[in-house]
C-alpha cells in the first residue's frame, strides 16, 4: 500500500468515494466522458473571460467539455465525478489529492498526531479565505461536518465519518445520541486549530479528509442561501482554487481563478470554459478545429487516432458492473443473477467494443491494485476470476432458475447511461443475454446521470450498467459499497457474514494479514456465493490532449484537478 508519513493511503475522494458517472479518465492528464446526441458540432455555450497571460503572452485558458449537468455542488450530496471533480476545485479541505494522488496541505498548513493515533491536531493557515473575504475557520470545518451527519442533512457519505468519535451513534435511530452532533469528537480550540478524535486508529484519516464530506462550509452564507444553497453560482461560497463564475444548466459553465485563495500564486489558469457535449464525434470535430482541448474517444474512432501524437490511454481505479436488484421477483433467484452474468462475453465487451484499454473483469476488486501486507500477492491471486464458466453452464443454471421460478420467460429492464461508448456495451449485453439465456427479453432505459442516480438510490430498476471508482489502494473502499445498511447498497444485498468481514476490516488493523483474507473472502461471498453484482470491465480512458496542456492532472478515480494546470506553447 502506499503511504504518507508511514501511513497507508486508503480513501475514496470525494465522494471520496463515488459513483463511477459520466466523467473522467485517469492518468497525468485527462478527459470528459462524452454522451450521446446528435452529431452537430457546437461552439461552447460558456463566453470566455478575459484571461491573462504567461511569460510568452499566452491567454490562461483551458476549454473542456462535459457529458451532461452537474447533478450537485452540495458537499454532503450524492455525486458523481464531474460534481466531485468540480467540488474539489471550488472548495478545499484540510488536505487536497496531490498530483501524485497522495494527499498535500490545503486549508489545513500542518498537523499533529497522539501517540496512539486516536487524536489530530490540525493547524489552520490564516491566509485561508472564503470568497467574500471571510476566513476559513476550524468551526466552518465543525459545522459542516456536523450538519453532514444530522438526520436533516444526512450526506450520503456520512459513513466516511464512521471512525470519528460518536459519528455511528449520531447516525443511528434510537441511540441516545442520535441527531446530536456536538458530541461528535470535533472540536475548534480556537479559529486556527481543529482537533479531532476518533474511535479507531484508522491508518487512512488523512486520505479521507481530502473527500468533499469533509470540506468546510461557512454557516452564516449558507443560513442565507436557505433552500436556494448550491443551485446557482451566486448561491456558493467558495474557499478553493478556483470560484464558479457562471452556470447555464444543461448547457455549460465556467471557473475562474479564485484571487482570495491563499495559495492563488501556485495557480497558473485563469479560465476553464465547459461545455455539454453529448456526442463523441462532436467533442472530437471542436477538437480538431482547435476550440476543445481534451477529447475523448469512443470504440468507434479508437482506430482512427491511436497513433496520433496526441492520443493516450490508461488503465483506472474503475470498476464497472451490472446491479441486480433482489427486490425484482426474477433477480431474487440466485441461480437467474448466476446466470445473467455467465450469459455474455465480457472479454469481447471490454476489447471490442470499448477498444479503449478496459479490461474484462469477473472481479471487483481491480488487478495490480493492492498487494497483501508483505508486497507478494495480488488482491486477485487467491481466487481469480468469478463466474467464469461460460454461457453453456449460464444456460444451466438459466434453466434451473425458470424452474425454480414456475415461469418459462423473464422481461427485465436494464437502465443505462446515456453515453455513447457505454450505449453500446449495454446494446451488446442486451444482445448477449437474449441470445444466450432463452425465454429472456431485455429492454435498455437509458437515463442521464443525474436520473439514473436517482432511479438507482430509489432500487427503481432491475439490472443497472453501475461503477465505483477510488483514490485509495484498499480492497475495502469497494467492498464496504455493498454493506446491507451502506448508503450505496442499491440491489437490496444483505448478508451477515459479508457485514462481519468488511465491518471488521474498517475497524480492527490489529492483524494486517487477517484483514486482507477476510476482505478476500468477502468479495467470494459477494460474487462467487451471492452474485449480487455482474462485473463487466475495469475502466480506461482513450483521449487526446493537446500537447500545450501542462500539469493537468486526471486521477486515477475520474477526478481532476485544475491547480496546477496551466498552457505552455500553443500556437
Amino acid at each position: 500500500m502506499k503511504r504518507h508519513t508511514g501511513m497507508i493511503l486508503v480513501f475514496l475522494l470525494l465522494l471520496s468515494t463515488l459513483l463511477a458517472g459520466c466523467y473522467g479518465s485517469g492518468t497525468s492528464n485527462t478527459q470528459a466522458n462524452p454522451g450521446s446526441a446528435d452529431a452537430k458540432p457546437e461552439q461552447p455555450a460558456t463566453t470566455t473571460p478575459a484571461a491573462t497571460e504567461n511569460s510568452a503572452g499566452e491567454p490562461q485558458v483551458l476549454n473542456l467539455i462535459a457529458s451532461g449537468e452537474i447533478p450537485t455542488l452540495k458537499t454532503n450530496g450524492i455525486m458523481d465525478g464531474l460534481s466531485a471533480t468540480i467540488i474539489m476545485n471550488i472548495y478545499e479541505g484540510l488536505y487536497r489529492l496531490g498530483p501524485d494522488n497522495k494527499p498535500t496541505p490545503g486549508v489545513a498548513e500542518r498537523y499533529d498526531v497522539s501517540e496512539d493515533r486516536k487524536t489530530y491536531t490540525f493547524h489552520l493557515r490564516q491566509a485561508a479565505k472564503w470568497s467574500n473575504g471571510q476566513p476559513v475557520t476550524a468551526q466552518d470545518f465543525v459545522y459542516a461536518w456536523g450538519r453532514a451527519l444530522h438526520p436533516d442533512t444526512l450526506s450520503p457519505h456520512a459513513y466516511l465519518m464512521d471512525d470519528i468519535q460518536n459519528a455511528k451513534a449520531i447516525q443511528e435511530k434510537g441511540n441516545p445520541l442520535y441527531g446530536k452532533v456536538e458530541e461528535l469528537g470535533v472540536k475548534a480550540v480556537d479559529a486556527n486549530t481543529l482537533v479531532v478524535t476518533l474511535e479507531n486508529a484508522v491508518p487512512y484519516f488523512l486520505d479521507l479528509v481530502t473527500g468533499s464530506v469533509y470540506f468546510p462550509q461557512n454557516k452564516e452564507f449558507i443560513d442565507s442561501q436557505k433552500d436556494q444553497y448550491a443551485l446557482e453560482a451566486q448561491n456558493i461560497l467558495f474557499n478553493g482554487p478556483f470560484t464558479l463564475d457562471s452556470w447555464q444548466h444543461e448547457k455549460g459553465w465556467v471557473l475562474k481563478k479564485n484571487p482570495g485563495y491563499w495559495d492563488a500564486a501556485s495557480v497558473k489558469m485563469e479560465t476553464i470554459n465547459f461545455n455539454v457535449v453529448k456526442d463523441v464525434t462532436t467533442g472530437i470535430n471542436l477538437y480538431e478545429t482547435g476550440a476543445l482541448d481534451v477529447a475523448d474517444l469512443s470504440s468507434e474512432v479508437v482506430d482512427l487516432y491511436n497513433t496520433n501524437p496526441d492520443f493516450t490511454t490508461a488503465l483506472k481505479t474503475e470498476m464497472y458492473f451490472i446491479r441486480l436488484n433482489q427486490k425484482n421477483p426474477f433477480l431474487k433467484n440466485v441461480n437467474i443473477r448466476r446466470a445473467i452474468d455467465m450469459a455474455w462475453n465480457k472479454k469481447q465487451a471490454a476489447e471490442l467494443v470499448l477498444k479503449n484499454g478496459s479490461i474484462p473483469a469477473y472481479f471487483l476488486v481491480p488487478k495490480q491494485f493492492v498487494f497483501s501486507p508483505d508486497g507478494g500477492q495480488d488482491f486477485r491471486d487467491k481466487y481469480g476470476d468469478f463466474n467464469a464458466d461460460g454461457k453453456e453452464k449460464a444456460l444451466e443454471y438459466w434453466n434451473k432458475g425458470l424452474s425454480e421460478l414456475g415461469v418459462k420467460q423473464i422481461e427485465l429492464e436494464f437502465l443505462s447511461y446515456d453515453d455513447e461508448s457505454r450505449k453500446k456495451v449495454a446494446e451488446f449485453i442486451q444482445s448477449e443475454l437474449e441470445k444466450s439465456l432463452p425465454g429472456l427479453k431485455v429492454k435498455i432505459n437509458q437515463q442521464p446521470n443525474k436520473q439514473k442516480l436517482a432511479l438507482e438510490s430509489k432500487l427503481d430498476y432491475a439490472m443497472s450498467f453501475s461503477g465505483w471508482r477510488s483514490s485509495l489502494q484498499d480492497p475495502v473502499d469497494f467492498l464496504g459499497v455493498f454493506l446491507s445498511d451502506g448508503a450505496y447498497n442499491w440491489q437490496g444485498f444483505a448478508n451477515a457474514e459479508y457485514d462481519r468481514l468488511i465491518r471488521s476490516a474498517m475497524t480492527d488493523f490489529s492483524d494486517i494479514n487477517a484483514r486482507f483474507s477476510n476482505m478476500q473472502e468477502a468479495e467470494k461471498i459477494l460474487i462467487d456465493q451471492e452474485v449480487v453484482i455482474s462485473p463487466l470491465y475495469q475502466a480506461a480512458s482513450a483521449r487526446l490532449i493537446k500537447p500545450y496542456v501542462k500539469e493537468f492532472v486526471a486521477h486515477p478515480n475520474s477526478t481532476f484537478s485544475y491547480k496546477w494546470a496551466y498552457i505552455e506553447g500553443k500556437k
